[in-house]
């Protein structure tokens, strides 16, 4: 049965990022703990992997950088440890439309980062799975950009209305067509980034959210950052 995206116009939301380079992962949680909005641990910290995969031109990652309207991020993502036989991995299309942006996901077919992953390995899994057709011919072209991991702590309020993301430790590698070790990356020692999500129709009281917060709303994309990093 071939599996369906997760997705409709009523996912719409927000996302605000905060860019801190200047407090400490303490005094960061201290921030978000102290806030009146009762901000409160959803579920334990984790690692986050992705595999982000873009044209040859690497035409996602200059229409994010350019601000266009329209864009997208293609990355394929798992959670935890990063060497291993990856059986839980999620497809996610990210597509924003001006401000608010929303998710397309499916479950991605089992490949294995332990024993060196290609290029082509990787796209004979895709051909050989029960994605739909269309969503094969949307990654028929891509190819490797970059792989990034970082550790995330995340927060609602009651009701999670509005949600909270922190990321640290973040580090990026360059993928090849080839086999990929993922054992040489680049990171960012000190930086975090705090993601406040919310949907379309909490946006008039998100005021409330952001004036708690001794942070500044920055343009911020790990993409971004972690192709800067490992390709200039």
């Amino acid at each position: 049965m071939p599996v369906s995206a997760r997705s409709a116009a009523q996912d719409y939301r927000y996302e605000k990022k905060f860019l801190i380079e200047d407090y400490s992962l303490a005094a960061i949680m201290q921030a978000i703990h102290l806030h009146s909005a009762m901000f409160r641990e959803l579920y334990p910290p984790r690692y986050v992997n992705n595999i982000y995969l873009d044209s040859p031109l690497l035409t996602d990652y200059f229409s994010n950088l350019n601000g266009y309207a329209s864009r997208r991020k293609v990355r394929v993502r798992w959670y935890n440890e990063l060497l291993r036989e990856v059986k839980d991995a999620v497809l996610e299309f990210k597509i924003k439309d001006g401000e608010v942006g929303r998710k397309e996901q499916f479950p991605f077919p089992t490949f294995s980062t332990s024993r060196g992953l290609t290029e082509a390995a990787f796209h004979d899994r895709i051909q050989a799975s029960d994605l739909p057709e269309t969503v094969k011919f949307r990654l028929r072209d891509m190819e490797f950009a970059l792989m990034n991991r970082y550790k995330r702590w995340y927060f609602a309020t009651p009701g999670k209305r509005y949600r909270l993301t922190v990321d640290a430790d973040l580090s990026f590698c360059k993928l090849t067509k080839f086999e990929n070790k993922f054992n040489h990356s680049n990171s960012e020692r000190g930086v975090h980034i705090l993601e406040l999500k919310y949907m379309t129709k909490d946006d008039p009281d998100v005021h409330r959210i952001t004036s708690g917060l001794p942070f500044r709303i920055t343009r911020s994309s790990k993409y971004i950052a972690g192709v800067d990093q490992v390709y200039l």
